[in-house]
């Protein structure tokens, strides 16, 4: 009699699009090529392993959820101790209650979906004796070793759709819109939604910006008879005087400022210095909603089907990755190495700048 496989599916972190067609992949992939084979999903991401909760995935679990949004396992945000452990609400190392469940059901792999934070605390949990496999979902694209991530794209299309709509009615208005999309430390969202939308100013956390620069854009941009400006911000967008600031003076200036997030900010200090009506939209968590966009099924299937591969090779303890259009892997020690930021010398910034997009720098 053949062995048996027994493989643990986790999601975890925030949730995007692709990932039911993730699990779909690894899911599809060990059925189709093994005889003998036992699949775990765990609810709420790590939570579910650290109280063996969990669902037998049975074939047809795996049917028809390609187009799915969100996760049908369910995620959770686990407090991780960074390079340190992974802990609960009280301190305590969660770390040897997920290699009890590990090994109550005598699992050969853990396939774990995350973002950056999840690349780093699946390292500890490889490190603990627990044979990893990860998959790399953010909207953020953020994550070491790959060209991209699933549910990046997605995201793009969301918040490209939102600057579309946006356009309209700022041009009846005549008012500058500024418009913040999610990307705390790394602006690529930022950057392809706002070339693809057409946005006059992209605002990024790698590129400091100076308030003076784009409204200077926006007069320009005025004398020359155009009468609205779209400025696409991230959220982590900081100004060349914020940057300066050390930690206990910018903690400061955030506990006393009247405003809840950086676009607020910027739409006053625009207002103030051009004179024109400035108005503010967030589409916040909208942008990793919904049905995944068919590029990001196909990139998740693709990371799925080779985490079963992988799984079949008994090579743990790498992440998936895409390079140069080809499906491939490293090691989570590479993946957990560092934040993959937006190179301030990036060919797709270079071109925004050659077409007159400013960057407030």
């Amino acid at each position: 009699m053949k062995r048996m496989t027994r493989v643990g599916l986790i999601t975890s972190g925030g949730d995007c699009q692709g990932l039911n067609a993730a699990i779909r992949g690894v899911g599809k992939a060990l059925f189709n090529k093994l005889d003998n084979v036992e699949i775990y999903g765990f609810y709420d991401g790590y939570r579910g392993l650290i109280e063996c909760d969990y669902k037998y995935m049975e074939s047809k679990d795996f049917s028809g959820i390609i187009t799915e949004g969100g996760t049908i396992l369910g995620t959770s945000r686990q407090n991780y101790v960074p390079g340190k452990d992974i802990v609960d609400d009280e301190g305590n190392s969660v770390i040897p209650k997920m290699l009890a469940t590990y090994n109550r059901l005598n699992l050969d792999c853990l396939v774990i979906m995350g973002g950056n934070g999840t690349q780093k605390s699946s390292k500890l949990i490889a490190d603990a004796g627990m044979n990893v496999i990860t998959l790399p979902k953010t909207i953020d694209n953020d994550i070491y070793g790959t060209d991209t991530t699933f549910g990046f794209q997605s995201a793009v299309d969301i918040a490209t759709n939102v600057i579309d709509y946006i356009h309209s009615t700022a041009s009846s208005h005549s008012r500058i819109f500024v418009i913040e999309l999610m990307g705390r430390d790394a602006g690529w969202l930022t950057l392809h939604a706002g070339i693809g939308s057409g946005a006059d100013v992209i605002l990024l956390p790698e590129i400091p910006y100076d308030i003076n620069k784009v409204a200077e854009l926006i007069e320009s941009r005025r004398k020359k008879g155009r009468s609205f400006s779209i400025v696409a911000c991230a959220e982590g967008a900081v100004s060349i005087d914020d940057i300066k600031l050390d930690e206990e003076a910018s903690r400061r200036k955030k506990e006393n400022s009247k405003h809840s997030a950086v676009c607020y900010e910027i739409a006053d200090e625009l207002e103030r210095l051009t004179g024109q009506e400035a108005r503010v939209t967030i589409p916040g968590h909208y942008q990793r909603g919904g049905p995944p966009c068919p590029a990001d099924r196909v990139l998740a299937t693709q990371f799925g089907a080779a985490a079963a591969e992988l799984i079949l090779k008994q090579q743990y303890g790498r992440m998936v990755a895409i390079k140069d259009g080809e499906i491939t892997s490293i090691t989570l020690e590479e993946a957990a190495s560092q934040t993959k930021f937006l190179p301030v010398d990036h060919p797709m910034i270079q071109m925004a700048r050659d077409i007159g997009i400013c960057f407030g720098d």
